[in-house]
């Protein structure tokens, strides 16, 4: 009983943090904190998180509440979000994975510029920025329809098949994103969309499979936050990091052949300015595959993910779909394909892609850590400090999901997007983070949103595509994954 009684009291010890500090906020139980699904995954973290905030957001800019036993700071209010990211940025410029990972525990993921902290961000920023410019992503444009053509030679075959339950939405928008990314990124051929595609898929397809590790990692350095300076989490796993190494030093090996035998590459892609970022920096392989891995990362999971979720939307709203394919024929030149310039200026194409980024989120929340003591004002409650190190929650799903922001939020309405600068305005107000905001925003968005776009030209413009009756008619998020994904899987 002894031992019960002071487990429970180590259990709990903290739970008057946020009272002292004259910051309310809903009662933790102990275990739990305020996720009362997180071991049992009845239910996933962001509806809990949505729970609280519709108590409270009427009251409070901010409440407090607890991972298991971590205090954190729930933002409520959308303009305090918005100072988070953008106004008082230098008081939260750090994510907290940052204590999480290191370059002993995953060399790849320590070094990728969301990870990474104060100075050391900042330059890794800006070395990656110009291998992203418009410029670059128009010069890889033609390999986007290269890969839209084999997905499209892919699905007619699959189309021909015995009935198989319908095309897995995730599945195909996997193997175009793999095969995009590859390309672009490596210069070489992930052959997704063959009977015989390279390992490629299958490793990155083993990297995003881990979210039952993170989750149990989360849990215990929530429970024990003494945990992060003794166990670091892996995001690569080494046989994948060491993959990856192996096929950054091919590409580099096949492109120094090229250039040795006096053939100039046909486009100044992002694995020629890594090179050159190399050649300027002496970096070795290790390095230039840290660099690069920042473009496949990003690029892989996110963007197949955003794909798929928005095919769902649009088969489900037939009458969206149509309209769309309207717009999309209406551009197509005499190749059948849609140019660059003309595919960022399609009003409605870009309301599908920001509706359903709204809907489906890539990133539900964001952990960030105060660096610097700020005082923050709290509607009808009193000022309080956040002190350096602290988690700070911003719940962007929760945002997206208010129906005083965005009226029948579940229901997709690309027509919420299609007065100028909607996005920004929405962004402007602190609702609409999907690719979050101010210094740290997404550095892949305009690369992933050409991808998304020059896919859902190829797609609409050939196919008409309904839902697989296996498909779930909610949105409800599966609570076993570390990134939104639909309860069920997208058939389509």
């Amino acid at each position: 009983l002894l031992l019960l009684g002071l487990f429970y009291v180590f259990m709990t010890w903290n739970f008057g943090y946020w009272r002292k500090r004259k910051v309310p906020g809903p009662k933790p139980h102990c275990f739990t904190g305020n996720y009362p699904h997180m071991y049992n995954m009845k239910r996933h973290s962001v509806y809990d998180l949505n729970d609280i905030y519709s108590e409270y957001k009427h009251k409070f800019d901010a409440v407090g509440i607890y991972g298991a036993r971590s205090p954190q700071l729930l933002v409520i209010s959308p303009q305090l979000a918005r100072r988070v990211f953008v106004s008082d940025f230098k008081h939260f410029h750090d994510n907290e994975i940052s204590l999480m990972v290191d370059e002993k525990s995953d060399f790849i993921m320590a070094n990728n510029p969301f990870s990474q902290i104060g100075d050391e961000w900042k330059q890794r920023r800006a070395d990656i920025t110009p291998g992203l410019t418009m410029g670059r992503i128009k010069t890889v444009y033609p390999v986007t329809q290269e890969v839209c053509q084999k997905m499209t030679d892919w699905l007619r075959k699959q189309i021909r098949l015995p009935p198989s339950g319908g095309i897995d939405a995730k599945d195909m928008s996997l193997r175009f994103t793999s095969e995009m990314v590859t390309d672009c990124v490596l210069g070489l051929k992930a052959e997704s969309f063959s009977d015989k595609p390279t390992p490629i898929m299958g490793y990155i397809k083993d990297l995003f499979a881990q979210s039952w590790t993170f989750i149990i990692y989360f849990v215990l350095v929530s429970t024990l936050p003494a945990l992060r300076h003794v166990f670091k989490l892996r995001f690569v796993p080494l046989r994948i990091e060491n993959f990856f190494v192996n096929l950054m030093q091919t590409a580099i090996d096949a492109r120094r052949q090229q250039l040795a035998a006096g053939k100039q590459f046909e486009r100044v892609d992002f694995l020629d300015y890594i090179l050159h970022l190399g050649k300027k920096k002496n970096l070795d392989t290790r390095h230039l595959t840290a660099h690069t891995m920042t473009f496949l990362l990003d690029g892989f999971e996110t963007t197949a993910l955003v794909l798929s979720h928005l095919l769902l939307l649009l088969s489900r709203d037939q009458e969206a779909q149509q309209k769309l394919r309207e717009e999309l024929e209406a551009h197509l030149n005499d190749k059948g394909i849609i140019d660059f310039e003309k595919l960022n200026e399609l009003p409605f194409l870009d309301a599908c892609v920001q509706e359903s980024l709204r809907i489906f989120p890539p990133a539900f929340m964001s952990n960030k850590l105060c660096t610097e003591p700020i005082e923050l004002p709290n509607k009808t409650g009193e000022n309080f400090t956040v002190e350096r190190g602290t988690t700070v929650v911003v719940p962007h799903y929760c945002f997206m999901m208010d129906e005083e922001f965005f009226p029948d939020p579940q229901a997709f309405k690309p027509e919420r997007f299609m007065q100028p600068d909607a996005a920004k305005m929405y962004r402007e107000q602190g609702v609409f983070m999907a690719f979050g905001d101010g210094p740290r925003v997404c550095i892949g968005m305009r690369f992933a949103l050409t991808q998304i776009k020059g896919a859902l030209v190829e797609l609409l413009t050939k196919f008409i595509i309904r839902v697989n009756p296996k498909t779930r008619s909610d949105n409800e998020y599966d609570p076993t994954t570390f990134i939104g994904t639909v309860k069920g899987g997208i058939w389509l």
